[in-house]
């Protein structure tokens, strides 16, 4: 609608406020005249103007509700849920079905309104509007009233949240008169453009002040004014600042007045001030490049050397609470390991996996690398390093992720689970929207940055980064390489129901509450139209490949109809699955432990975006879950999310009836459904995807298998690390061939010699993630050796043998309690942690949790087309390993007390 559409349309209302219908119509003009037609298949009796006119006048004094705005108290039934309570029968007995505007409409086209006395610009400007309002005389089918209800909401007729551009259009509204200018006020218009500018001037300055904080910290604002009244008081009694600085200014001042020397003082202490705080902030960053902290073992006497650093490090960083960015600027670079280091660390870790002959072709090959043109590569990863904070990141992100062409389901995206026992609510609505509301203040908490850091011992930080896109991103596919897309702010999110796509708003005047969030999912699950042809599946081009879902993309979802449901989703907060099956978890039935994993990992292939940063699913029995895309980030960030929405739930979040708490304060805005128009090819490439996506989930196999006999309360009591320990376990479960394993099975061996072996590996290992975490790692720097020799189009027969290894074991912890939820005191709150699939076709993808002292869960995955992979039979191995090596430590002990 233009605007000079939008000053006819609030001309015509001024005039039919005044003379005709009063307010009501008023409002009906100025918000909906572009939308709204009157027309009708259905042959009518009366065709004479004025008793046609007349008949419009009176529908719309009847039936007010129909001009009401959106988020009223009177908005209208037909529109909010689908239940019109307007009788309607027909009177000549014909029924209509404009299947084109889904709806019978009335054939009101005002063509000769010469005959009523109306002013002639008024005339005018009648006759090029149309306005489309229900009959009296006709009623429809609930299945047609429903289609109506999804049609209207798509074309905007009543959304005021949509409408804020055009409600500013006729804010002020106007009319040329020869006596003049008549300018009408439209008050709600100014006040919701008053709000919309408040809020955007409040989300700038609070992010210029975490700016001013992030930008000064460790120090303080308020400690400039110290400064300059220091620096003021030396200057005026008579001694010297060092290097007489504000003397040295003076002369570059207009004067040298006492009003002269108050700038130059004021000057000389902020430069003061700006050396201190940078000081302070590089003295930190030097400090956190100490890592001999993590070698020291956690039962053994800290060292004074730690002790010293730990103290200095609080000192300087007790000056001000920091923000979850403040500590960006202090964390220092990701260190760069010499070539010799990373080459002996990589011989060392695989020769207990090849036989001799293999491991001299190896040594061979890595000798030739670094005595030929792995010096070259080194020298430019060394400027790499120089120039970057971390020299993996962008190249793991781009090489690794995003350029990959399979499939992100199974393939990439991994899934958190519930906690099990924990008993919140069966009510799907109502723990729904606990979840999106608590999900929301978490996203308001890294907008304003009130989230605390990460830190390791309460003193070290973690970079936190990945927190700025967690919320409003979304993985866009490409033909060669996908691209990480996010959009600074979006107050909706997407919803998944039956086949159905909705747009949920979550904030209007500010985020709403649970119980206003449970009304709006309550009309999701209340709703029962049927998905158009072809939308219930889409989202199975997501779980496709990458390219083919780049072609699909840009060929039917680049305009109109399609590309708006589709931005909808792409820029929503984050995705939303209500399923229609329960998650289950009962210890006599593990199967449905295994059942409520893979809902999760793959769902039916269909019913989860794949490609936004993650999909919350909520299964209908209340229990929850999280499916991610893994290029933003890593099972941390979403772990902490898990744990803030069961912290926030341990607060009496729910009723005995099974509804939040709370009250209705606002009518929340009615969830939106988006449409599609859905070519027959895009519904062919969508019905492949499908198949595509349920072949690869009928190949996978996942096992969770919860380990209750012991956990980390007794593995520490050997003395080892839990890690290590079950890492071992893990080897010993399958491998059975490193060296520790075959001293294990030699029955020569004696439980002391044995034990003696076992905890020198766990030591090892110990000792080989903490030089990993020290950026010591072997296979980052190795890959991106791999990738500057690609830039330089070099071949490296050493490189290729390293890269093209398969991870046919690949595992990964589940971190727990990095929010300081006491597992102690809540018990109920043990999560099983989550898993992902397999990253080699013949291999295992094993996550594991230690839940507690006395329980562990371990998450095995295989494709069931291998031959040689079997998640249950592992699960076994894993059961008899972790038993041997209970009993081997049980018979130690023992034997030493009976000595």
């Amino acid at each position: 609608m233009s605007k000079r559409e939008r000053i006819e349309v609030a001309q015509l209302a001024a005039y039919f406020k005044e003379v005709y219908t009063g307010e009501t119509f008023g409002n009906l003009l100025q918000l909906k005249t572009s939308q709204i037609i009157i027309r009708s298949n259905c042959p009518l009796k009366k065709t004479i103007n004025e008793t046609r006119y007349k008949f419009a006048v009176k529908a719309v004094k009847e039936y007010p509700r129909i001009s009401t705005r959106y988020n009223s108290n009177e908005i209208p039934n037909f529109i909010s849920d689908s239940r019109p309570d307007i009788p309607i029968t027909s009177e000549n007995g014909c029924s209509c079905s404009d299947r084109k505007l889904s709806a019978p409409l009335i054939n009101f086209s005002i063509d000769s309104v010469s005959s009523f006395e109306l002013p002639k610009n008024i005339r005018n400007l009648f006759q090029s509007f149309h306005y489309r309002i229900y009959e009296e005389k006709f009623s429809l089918p609930k299945k047609e009233r429903e289609d109506i209800t999804e049609r209207m909401a798509l074309r905007k007729v009543v959304r005021k949240v949509d409408m804020a551009e055009a409600h500013q259009a006729v804010a002020f509204p106007y009319i040329i008169r020869r006596e003049g200018w008549d300018v009408n006020v439209d008050q709600e218009a100014l006040e919701l453009v008053w709000r919309s500018g408040v809020r955007s001037w409040k989300k700038r300055f609070a992010r210029f002040m975490n700016n001013v904080h992030n930008g000064i910290y460790p120090g303080r604002l308020w400690t400039l004014w110290i400064f300059m009244s220091v620096i003021m008081a030396i200057h005026y009694s008579g001694y010297k600042i060092p290097y007489d600085l504000v003397r040295k200014i003076l002369p570059y001042l207009p004067g040298s007045d006492l009003k002269w020397q108050l700038v130059g003082s004021a000057i000389t202490a902020t430069f003061i001030w700006i050396v201190t705080i940078y000081a302070v902030r590089y003295t930190l960053k030097l400090l956190f490049m100490y890592k001999g902290w993590m070698y020291e073992a956690r039962n053994k006497t800290v060292s004074s050397k730690t002790k010293l650093w730990i103290c200095i490090i609080r000192i300087l960083s007790s000056w001000n609470k920091p923000k979850l960015y403040s500590l960006q600027g202090s964390i220092p670079k990701l260190p760069l390991p010499s070539l010799k280091q990373t080459l002996t660390r990589y011989l060392k870790s695989v020769r207990p996996f090849v036989n001799n002959e293999k491991y001299q072709r190896i040594t061979i090959l890595a000798k030739e690398f670094e005595e030929g043109i792995g010096n070259k590569l080194q020298r430019y990863l060394v400027l790499k390093s120089w120039w970057s904070t971390n020299y993996v990141s962008d190249w793991w992100e781009e090489y690794v992720y995003l350029r990959g062409r399979s499939p992100l389901m199974i393939n990439s995206n991994f899934y958190g689970m519930d906690a099990l026992t924990k008993k919140t609510t069966t009510n799907q609505a109502a723990r729904a929207a606990s979840v999106i509301n608590a999900t929301v203040q978490f996203r308001k908490m890294i907008e304003r940055q009130e989230l605390k850091p990460l830190m390791i011992r309460d003193c070290i930080p973690l970079c936190s980064s990945q927190y700025e896109r967690v919320f409003n991103t979304t993985r866009i596919p490409g033909i060669e390489a996908d691209q990480i897309v996010h959009w600074k702010d979006s107050n909706h999110i997407a919803v998944y129901h039956r086949g159905r796509y909705f747009k949920v708003i979550i904030k209007s005047n500010g985020i709403l509450n649970p119980r206003e969030m449970q009304e709006q999912i309550q009309q999701i699950l209340d709703d029962t139209s049927v998905p158009q042809p072809g939308e219930k599946e889409l989202a199975a081009l997501t779980a496709g490949n990458r390219t083919e879902w780049a072609k699909i993309r840009r060929c039917f979802f680049n305009k109109g109809v399609n590309k708006t449901s589709l931005d909808t989703i792409e820029k929503a907060a984050f995705f939303l699955s209500l399923d229609d099956e329960p998650y289950l978890y009962e210890p006599k039935h593990p199967e449905k432990l295994d059942r409520y994993g893979k809902i999760l990992l793959h769902g039916k292939g269909y019913d989860r975006w794949f490609d936004k940063s993650f999909t919350l699913c909520i299964g209908n029995n209340g229990k929850m879950g999280v499916n991610c895309e893994h290029t933003w980030g890593d099972a941390p960030i979403s772990t902490q999310i898990w744990e803030f929405i069961i912290t926030e739930e341990l607060k009496n979040r729910f009723t005995e009836s099974g509804d939040v708490v709370g009250e209705i304060d606002k009518t929340p805005p009615p969830p939106i459904r988006l449409q599609w128009e859905l070519k027959p090819d895009c519904i062919a490439q969508i019905e492949n995807a499908a198949r595509n996506a349920q072949s690869l989930i009928d190949d996978l196999d996942l096992k969770i298998y919860a380990y209750d006999q012991y956990g980390k309360g007794f593995i520490k009591t050997c003395g080892v690390s839990p890690d290590a320990y079950i890492q071992l376990a893990l080897q010993l479960a399958y491998y059975r061939d490193t060296a520790w394993v075959w001293e294990m099975e030699n029955k020569k061996n004696t439980v002391e010699e044995k034990i003696k072996l076992l905890r020198v590996a766990c030591e090892k290992h110990q000792r080989n993630y903490l030089d990993a975490m020290c950026g010591k790692g072997v296979d980052r720097h190795l890959f991106c050796l791999y990738v500057v020799s690609k830039y330089l189009e070099i071949d490296s027969p050493f490189l290729q043998e390293v890269l093209n290894e398969p991870w046919r074991l690949s595992t990964s912890q589940s971190p727990f309690g990095q929010t300081g939820l006491d597992l102690k005191k809540y018990p109920e709150c043990i999560s099983s942690g989550g898993g992902f699939g397999p990253v080699a076709d013949d291999g295992y993808g094993i996550s594991y949790i230690v839940a507690g002292e006395d329980a562990m869960f371990f998450h095995i995955s295989n494709k069931k087309s291998s031959k040689v992979t079997d998640c249950r039979r592992f699960a076994k191995k894993l059961e008899d390993a972790l038993f041997d090596m209970n009993n081997l430590f049980t018979s130690y002990d023992n034997a030493n007390y009976k000595s």
